[in-house]
């Protein structure tokens, strides 16, 4: 199953150099699935591995003309605000098991995976429906960024998850920026929040295999390098429905494991 781990690592990163996020959708599910990593650690790996691919990435889309510095900065400090706020505070306050349903033990680890589960289904929707393409520019709502901002911290806090599915559609209502410009726009903020959020873990005392933890980040990264040249020539705005439909049929297949085969 490692083998088929690290081959699956590729597409992390080829994910994000593609459109700028689904990372961290994957990247769980690997670790937690063909790594047989615990789901609290392997949202702390996530970080990581995410944050490291997307650091490749933004300087890559800098160098294109694709990352937007003052956008990526009005969302990302709220968001680092929350996301620590919820690694510090949050996480490690709930329980090993949180309650028993005529003898279905829901542990905090089941939370984590159907809660993953759940937001990948709804983030499949948005990638899955056509949206309209704006015809002129808006004043960027820098308050209302922000706040978003703010909200995708909780999710990457509590799930390990870049946000990059959610990152993308905040800066293109919010930010006014057209796809290539959110992707890289959003690999920036994914950078800063994964990062940020890894070194609280590590200052908590999360144990990690830095090994395995350093051999993943180096092929996902090649898989970053291999997206960003084929996001040169192909629209990544058309490989959104097709990405969107892979994550919906993960995010059902992630409930049905947790719930029925476990």
């Amino acid at each position: 199953m490692e083998y088929i781990g690290y081959l699956a690592s590729i597409i992390i990163g080829i994910s994000l150099g593609l459109i700028g996020g689904g990372g961290s959708i994957l990247t769980v599910p690997i670790l937690v699935y063909l790594f047989q990593i615990n789901p609290e650690n392997a949202t702390s790996y996530s970080l990581f591995i995410v944050g490291t691919t997307a650091m490749v990435g933004a300087y890559r889309h800098y160098k294109l003309g694709n990352l937007k510095i003052k956008s990526a900065l009005y969302f990302a400090f709220p968001s680092v605000i929350s996301l620590l706020l919820v690694r510090k505070l949050l996480v490690p306050k709930i329980p090993a098991i949180l309650f028993n349903i005529q003898g279905f033990e829901v542990s905090k680890n089941f939370l984590i995976m159907v809660v993953f589960a759940l937001l990948m289904i709804a983030a499949s929707a948005s990638m899955i429906r056509k949206t309209k393409t704006k015809s002129k520019a808006n004043t960027v709502n820098y308050s209302r960024l922000a706040m978003v901002g703010f909200l995708v911290g909780l999710v990457t806090g509590f799930l390990g998850a870049g946000g990059g599915f959610l990152i993308i559609p905040a800066l293109i209502f919010f930010a006014d920026l057209p796809m290539k410009q959110a992707v890289g726009t959003s690999l920036f903020i994914i950078f800063i929040n994964s990062l940020i959020g890894f070194t609280g873990d590590m200052i908590n005392g999360v144990a990690v295999n830095y090994k395995l933890l350093l051999t993943i980040t180096c092929i996902a990264i090649v898989g970053m390098l291999i997206g960003t040249q084929l996001s040169k020539k192909i629209d990544g705005a058309k490989l959104k429905p097709a990405f969107g439909w892979f994550v919906l049929v993960m995010g059902c297949y992630i409930i049905a494991k947790e719930i029925f085969f476990k």
